[in-house]
């Protein structure tokens, strides 16, 4: 029986309607929208402004996926599903302190342990965000987990909040990785602030050499000191220490530069994307989430403001031989912070190299963070 033109139109129509039903067009929202948009912004501030492009690239990358629907990527089963289940079960965060100990000189630190306490001041931002999440109404596990942000270590942050609210660990990662590639915005402003032109200028004195025999002996001895005394992020600490000794050994060249260099970018890769995934409109265009942002920025400032100050003391306490900008480095966002740190002297001192002093902190606050993170998962119940 011969099919009339109508019959033809009709089907046409109706593989049309199944068509774009089963594409993800007609099921955009305006949350979508402005998620894709979020994304677009992260992805030009990492190409156009260089904020940190391998922090900022692949999360914009990953919120623009994360809102095309029908895409599945991230349902079970999907491609970004399973790399968000490395965050999940904290295997990748581990990963990338073990390349990162493997890129991490830990000479400034060994050279002035002294500036240990300016990561105990950069920590303050920590229990500041803390306690202003509890008074908005989260409760004290989801406050420990928004307050970690304020420590800047991404991983750090991902391995807490996963223990202590596992239903905040998008928003919560994704404000600590976005606040670490902002960091060249965030910090300068509040580093001029609370110092003076003249201390700003000032030209630290060279650091003693540090032997070989101390920058092996330091990661066995932390390994054991550190583990034994703050068990709860033993996986972090330990990577992170092995990754240091297998640079400072001298006799396992490419395990060390593996580690710190194709190890660290793919798993950087999968990490940064998977947490850019859970940039959904269903998950983050919401006033919960907005408040945790506010939140993450606070602990950012305060824990600068904080490293800020503690470098104005010694500063005042040292009669001008310490530059207080290293202050800033406290936070453990390693070497960002550090270089922030360094950028700020350079500009108001051309003769002024402070990378190397910051990064004495910078490491500091690694600690800091580790100690923090601990404390709440023990004090909490999760060690």
């Amino acid at each position: 029986m011969p099919i009339v033109p109508g019959d033809w139109i009709t089907a046409l129509f109706s593989m049309t309607e199944r068509w774009i039903g089963a594409t993800g067009i007609v099921h955009f929202s305006i949350g979508n929208f402005v998620m894709i948009a979020v994304g677009f912004l992260l992805i030009y501030l990492g190409i156009t402004k260089r904020h940190e492009p391998f922090l900022l690239v692949p999360i914009g990358v990953g919120a623009i996926l994360a809102n095309i629907p029908n895409t599945g990527l991230m349902e079970q089963g999907g491609l970004l599903r399973y790399f968000y289940s490395g965050v999940e079960l904290t295997i990748l965060p581990p990963l990338i302190f073990l390349g990162v100990g493997a890129m991490t000189d830990f000479g400034p630190l060994i050279a002035n342990p002294s500036v240990i306490l300016f990561g105990a001041a950069a920590h303050i931002g920590i229990f500041i965000a803390l306690v202003g999440a509890k008074m908005l109404g989260f409760s004290i596990y989801e406050a420990g987990a928004i307050g970690i942000i304020g420590g800047a270590d991404g991983p750090m942050a991902i391995y807490v909040s996963s223990k202590l609210a596992p239903h905040l660990l998008g928003q919560v990662a994704v404000a600590a990785y976005s606040y670490m590639a902002l960091l060249p915005i965030i910090q300068p402003p509040i580093m001029r602030l609370l110092t003076t032109k003249k201390a700003r200028t000032t030209i630290m004195k060279q650091l003693r050499p540090v032997t070989r025999r101390e920058r092996i002996i330091f990661p066995i001895v932390m390994l054991v000191v550190v583990n034994a005394l703050l068990p709860p992020i033993a996986p972090l600490v330990s990577m992170f220490m092995l990754g240091n000794l297998l640079r400072e050994s001298g006799v396992v060249e490419r395990l060390s530069n593996t580690a710190a260099g194709t190890m660290l970018d793919i798993v950087t890769i999968f990490l940064v994307t998977a947490i850019g995934a859970t940039m959904s409109a269903e998950n983050f265009f919401n006033f919960r989430t907005a408040e945790i942002v506010v939140l993450g920025m606070i602990a950012f400032a305060t824990g600068t403001a904080g490293g800020v100050l503690a470098g104005n003391v010694a500063y005042w306490l040292t009669k001008g031989k310490i530059n207080p900008l290293i202050g800033s480095a406290g936070i453990a966002a390693v070497p960002m912070a550090a270089r922030v740190s360094h950028m700020v002297a350079f500009k108001e001192n051309p003769r002024n190299l402070l990378v190397m002093h910051a990064m004495g902190p910078n490491i500091a606050g690694v600690f800091g963070t580790a100690v923090s993170g601990s404390i709440m998962l023990t004090l909490l119940g999760f060690s």
